[in-house]
């Protein structure tokens, strides 16, 4: 959602250039690679107050800490709004929060590298500032009108036309955190295949990690607030993608959808010009209010697929999104997960075997009851912890016969013990938090910011 616009690239002339697009990021089994994201929460450690931009212990400054360790910096209006280094990036989110997007990478050991060493210098700019990161998906503590909005021309356009469409947008943009995975696709019928499975599957990854149980000191009554969040954010630009189910299904359907989406922004000269409101199709035909008579270039259509907001994604790799943000070991689970069900073909077939006749209800079930019951979720004849099992056993087998070792002959699936202990406790992360709060914690939530800071 933060990256720089691009507002350049060659002209738009027709449909068949952006299904192009997307159908150009197919590649074969060799060449698939894995880029890990992920947001966490700043904050001040002597009042847990998150970080304005400016100030000796700002945004500011932590990006500019950064820069010791290699990064170069990107600005917008005079701004340092983000970090590049490599294939890698630094961004920041609406309130602050501050995101790592891994370089593609050929492992989940690699990854899981990346996501260490930016822990480690972002603590190390955080000892000196007496700052620290929480890794939860969503701020436990404070209200919406105790966060500072970072100075990105983009955020000022959403935060305009995000009330127009729900109520919990501005919450989605400046309280939440999360981690997802990237991954590739080797034509379009694959394609279509992980996206079926990553949707059905989203909401088993929404129990698994669910971790934000807190709204402004309190328990919220869900286990995922984050995830709840995203049922009141934009109807236009949410949610489980009924037509990726239906026969038909391929690059020019997403295109299709992604023309009717409701725009945002288009970026020219160094501005945001606000457009929000139009289509993508308008734009096309010249039909913006806002640039009348002109026609967008392909890099505006790679800036309207970054604020479409669904369960699973697709640009040129498919992103998917049903994660809150956690500890260290549960960002490196996530790519283990899904590549383990993704990246192997026995493994893929196993999972749309196991997903393939739940019907559109089913589906929706699960996405509305995952974010308040987790695990315990009812499925047919059992439950969401049943499925978990299931689909841990698919994966971990996967990633075993991927055969990626690291120096000790370790497979990728040493990443999914934390996903295993959940499962077989039966527990998610919020109700251990829960326990917490009621126990040990003493009824705040302060704790929180001490016990899952990295």
């Amino acid at each position: 959602m933060s990256a720089p616009a691009k507002p350049s690239g060659e002209p738009i002339a027709s449909k068949a250039q952006l299904v192009e697009y997307l159908a150009s990021g197919c590649k074969p089994p060799s060449s698939w690679l894995i880029g890990t994201e992920h947001e966490k929460f700043a904050f001040t450690c002597d009042d847990l107050r998150p970080l304005p931009y400016e100030g000796p212990r700002g945004i500011q400054a932590v990006l500019s800490g950064l820069e010791a360790f290699g990064w170069q910096p990107v600005e917008e209006a005079g701004h340092v709004i983000a970090l590049v280094k490599g294939g890698a990036s630094v961004t920041l989110e609406p309130g602050g929060q501050l995101e790592l997007s891994g370089a593609p990478l050929g492992s989940v050991h690699a990854t899981c590298r990346e996501v260490n060493e930016h822990l480690t210098q972002v603590k190390e700019i955080g000892a000196r500032l007496n700052i620290a990161f929480l890794g939860l998906g969503f701020n436990p503590k404070w209200r919406r009108e105790d966060i500072p909005w970072m100075p990105k021309g983009r955020y000022a356009i959403m935060r305009r036309y995000m009330p127009l469409k729900g109520s919990l947008g501005l919450d989605m943009m400046l309280r939440t955190c999360t981690v997802q995975v990237n991954l590739d696709f080797a034509s379009e019928a694959d394609m279509v295949r992980k996206f079926r499975v990553a949707l059905a599957l989203q909401p088993i990854a929404t129990a698994m990690w669910a971790n934000s149980p807190f709204v402004e000191g309190k328990p919220s009554g869900l286990l995922s607030y984050r995830s709840h969040i995203w049922t009141d954010t934009d109807p236009d630009r949410t949610g489980i993608l009924p037509f990726v189910f239906e026969e038909g299904m391929g690059f020019e359907r997403y295109v299709d959808y992604a023309l009717d989406v409701p725009m945002y922004f288009v970026y020219r000269d160094g501005r945001y010009i606000d457009v929000a409101g139009s289509s993508f199709r308008d734009f096309m035909n010249g039909r913006l209010a806002a640039l009348p008579g002109q026609r967008p270039t392909l890099g505006d259509w790679v800036d309207h697929l970054t604020t479409l907001f669904p369960e699973v994604r697709l640009k040129k790799f498919l992103e998917m999104r049903g994660a809150d943000g956690g500890p260290w070991r549960r960002l490196c689970a996530l790519p283990a997960f899904w590549v383990g069900l993704l990246y192997d073909q026995t493994a893929l077939d196993a999972a749309w075997d196991m997903v393939r006749d739940w019907t559109l209800e089913e589906h929706t079930l699960l996405r509305d009851t995952v974010p308040t019951r987790g695990l315990a979720t009812p499925f047919r004849t059992g439950t969401v912890r049943d499925l978990a099992r299931e689909a841990l056993a698919i994966a971990e087998a996967g990633l075993i016969r991927r055969a990626k070792v690291d120096t000790y002959g370790r497979t990728e699936a040493i990443f999914l013990q934390t996903l295993r202990n959940i499962v077989e406790r039966g527990r998610t992360p919020a109700e251990e938090m829960l326990a917490d709060f009621n126990g040990r914690w003493g009824g705040s939530v302060d704790e929180a910011f001490r016990d899952y800071c990295y």
